[in-house]
């Protein structure tokens, strides 16, 4: 007979399926934060905070006369968080704690405003003493070895390197602000964030549900699964072209009847195509798994 204590400590299939799903929601985020530069202190501070305020709205709402220490409890046990990490938090008005800028981006800052650095194209020698790559680099960190952080300033486009001099020059491009990429990742956090509100509401049982439905097919080459998008993109111009006036006449008849003008829409649509990643082998199973005769 089996260990009921056993069965109790396996994850249901629900809590298989939330993992999952919060594996394919982080691999992104990764994936922007490494190529922004951005270091997992900051992403883990940022995650803390969503965390103690979900859990502080979910118990407010729950009992809005809560006391405040009665509140610290609710949210420590909803989160996992210690109190006085939760008290830390709540008490600086749950604000978004400033990024910490990683090695690479702190040495970059670093070269760039000090006058008495070169800030032209003949840049540093790599190697030797002060004035040179390395010696900056073991001023901002001995920690990280300086060749990681010529990798690491090369992978960001923060500095170009002359091979054949081993000399290092700041990327003078990447003093100035991009606006535009400033505006893409403004995009990335409404867009997206919208979305996924949407889905987590959802999921939650919130009402009224959120429209959000999507088409996934598989069996295509890369260019066929690239050819959709003209045909996605004409749906979405019919769609803009029916939708931005309905949406102006519903705001100028808001105003016109004196309703509270305090909600909000987005209404999006989205492609994305890939090569599908190769199937990881499967573990070796034992002769007993597979009947005679049978086959995968």
């Amino acid at each position: 007979m089996s260990d009921p204590s056993t069965a109790l400590s396996l994850p249901s299939p629900e809590h298989k399926a939330l993992l999952e799903a919060m594996q394919s929601l982080l691999a992104p985020l990764g994936r922007l934060a490494v190529a922004q530069g951005l270091h997992f202190d900051s992403l883990e501070a940022l995650l803390k905070l969503a965390m103690v305020q979900a859990a502080r709205e979910a118990a407010l709402k729950a009992k809005p006369e809560a006391l405040p220490h009665r509140l610290v409890s609710r949210i420590a046990t909803a989160t996992g968080i210690n109190r006085r990490e939760v008290t830390r938090l709540v008490g600086e008005s749950l604000e978004a704690p400033r990024p910490r800028p990683s090695m690479a981006l702190r040495l970059f800052f670093r070269w760039s405003t000090d006058p008495a650095l070169p800030q032209d194209e003949a840049g540093l020698p790599r190697q030797g003493p002060a004035p040179s790559f390395d010696a900056l680099a073991a001023l901002v960190t001995r920690d990280v070895h300086p060749r990681s952080l010529l990798d690491d300033m090369l992978r960001l486009k923060l500095v170009t390197w002359q091979q054949d001099s081993d000399r290092v020059s700041l990327n003078r491009a990447a003093l100035v602000p991009d606006r535009d990429q400033a505006r893409l990742l403004g995009l990335l956090g409404g867009n997206v964030g919208d979305h996924l509100s949407a889905a987590v509401d959802n999921v939650a049982g919130e009402q009224p549900r959120h429209f959000e439905q999507a088409i996934w097919a598989n069996g295509l080459s890369l260019d066929s699964a690239q050819g959709v998008r003209g045909l996605v993109e004409s749906h979405w111009q019919q769609l803009t072209q029916q939708l931005v006036p309905e949406l102006q006449r519903r705001i100028d008849r808001d105003e016109a009847d004196g309703a509270p003008t305090d909600a909000v829409v987005r209404v999006g649509m989205f492609m994305y195509s890939q090569r599908r990643p190769a199937p990881t082998a499967e573990p070796a199973r034992d002769e007993e798994d597979f009947p005679d005769g049978a086959n995968d």
